[in-house]
């Protein structure tokens, strides 16, 4: 199952879910992430939350979702956008059939420089706990209508 985690610039929270996906999932799943207006750099507090996890940071890079609407792209069949609401952000919509879930989560890097390790810890928590209760299911066989329902759920798992 592939997965395309979008944000607006694919520099902190969809890096953190790519990552968190990749790594829970042992090849269950690929996750992939991108941005509608990528920032052109990972934001260096995920670097370092993820480095200091012990995460491969090596591949991870920002950039845009234009990457994966080529014929020769991997096919998607999911899409989670991880967008928040406070920043009054622009949450970034996939074209296509894919299913579609909304894993919400506010902007760790829009707080100021001294609270971004606890912004940038809490995000990857959240996402975390969402990436572990959504492979808590055997989600590479389940119906669509049963997968909707599960990401739905995930959602909510803070």
């Amino acid at each position: 199952m592939n997965i395309l985690v979008l944000c607006t610039g694919n520099s902190a929270r969809s890096i953190l879910l790519e990552s968190a996906l990749n790594r829970l999932g042992s090849g269950r799943v690929t996750a992939f992430s991108a941005g509608s207006q990528p920032a052109g750099r990972v934001n260096p507090h995920a670097l370092t939350l993820l480095a200091a996890k012990g995460h491969d940071t090596a591949g991870l890079r920002s950039k845009s979702w234009d990457e994966f609407g080529h014929e020769d792209a991997p096919h998607m069949d999911l899409v989670i956008t991880v967008c928040g609401s406070a920043a009054a952000e622009t949450c970034p919509m996939w074209p296509g059939a894919p299913l579609r879930a909304h894993w919400g989560v506010e902007d760790p890097a829009a707080v100021p420089d001294a609270d971004a390790p606890a912004a940038f810890a809490e995000a990857d928590a959240i996402l975390t706990a969402r990436a572990q209760a959504f492979l808590g299911e055997p989600v590479e066989t389940l119906e669509a209508d049963a997968l909707r329902a599960h990401l739905q759920t995930c959602a909510a798992v803070t």
